[in-house]
């Protein structure tokens, strides 16, 4: 479980975490929702230990990741950023090589090799490990860095905003891949997640945050509410059912919009 305790973080003199508490549990999607600017990022940073809290206090299992050692931290929490910059060029089969590097220094082992193969079929890259990561479509590139991380083999994965760049079919399995690696390998998903219908079609719980603070969290279904969005997004949702899903309209054109009987 990680454990985040009154935690408050600045950047200059704008405050961008309010003494946030919040605690994640173990083998779930949790989803980080909310405005621009709402700190979900410097959540997501402050929790990997990435970046120093102002105050406060985040914990990994019990222990106090301030006072763990980088490489311990990286054999529990593999991290992929919003924006990978790769300076050289290098095929899937090296990138996803690069996520052993926790555990080998950079000096494989057949263990190591192991674990990128079993990376690399878990993804279905097989076919194109060879190819250079430039070379590939944004959904491809996206499954490559999925299977980095994969072979890391850690128990928990962040995630900030991974949908970004990738069209709605590429989203779709995207997020499939997620639940799958929750629901077969235990893994535990944090995720900073801008569109609200993919938190509630794919997150076992939201935390919804706004100027720095959490606003709720809690079971999706239960944060899928029009008056907690509108708290969260300053915005009017009108929720609708699908089947046995919830799902967020916050868009209606001007002759959607119901009209107040004159009579």
């Amino acid at each position: 479980m990680i454990e985040i305790r009154e935690v408050s973080q600045a950047y200059g003199v704008q405050d961008v975490l309010r003494q946030v508490s919040v605690s994640i549990k173990e083998k779930r999607i949790t989803a980080l929702v909310g405005a621009n600017g709402a700190g979900k990022t410097t959540l997501l940073n402050v929790a990997a230990n990435l970046i120093p809290a102002k105050s406060g206090q985040v914990f990994l299992d019990g222990k106090n990741i301030s006072q763990m050692e980088n490489i311990e931290i990286a054999k529990k929490i593999a991290v992929l950023k919003q924006t990978q910059h790769l300076s050289m060029r290098i095929t899937v089969e090296e990138l996803v090589a690069f996520g052993r590097y926790p555990h080998s220094k950079g000096r494989l082992k057949a263990w190591d090799q192991e674990k990128i193969s079993q990376a690399i079929a878990y993804m279905d890259l097989q076919k194109i490990q060879d190819k250079f990561i430039d070379e590939l479509s944004g959904g491809q590139r996206q499954r490559a860095y999925i299977a980095m991380i994969l072979a890391q083999d850690t128990p928990y994965i962040f995630l900030d905003e991974p949908l970004n760049n990738l069209d709605i079919k590429y989203s779709v399995e995207m997020m499939t891949i997620l639940q799958k690696l929750v629901r077969e390998l235990d893994k535990t998903v944090i995720i900073v997640l801008h569109d609200i219908n993919f938190a509630a079609a794919f997150a076992d719980e939201i935390v919804a945050m706004r100027d720095g603070r959490i606003i709720r969290q809690g079971e999706a279904p239960s944060i899928i509410n029009p008056d907690i969005l509108r708290e969260v997004f300053d915005h009017d949702f009108h929720i609708v059912r699908v089947g046995t899903r919830k799902v967020c309209v916050y868009f209606q054109p001007q002759d959607m919009i119901p009209q107040a009987d004159p009579g």
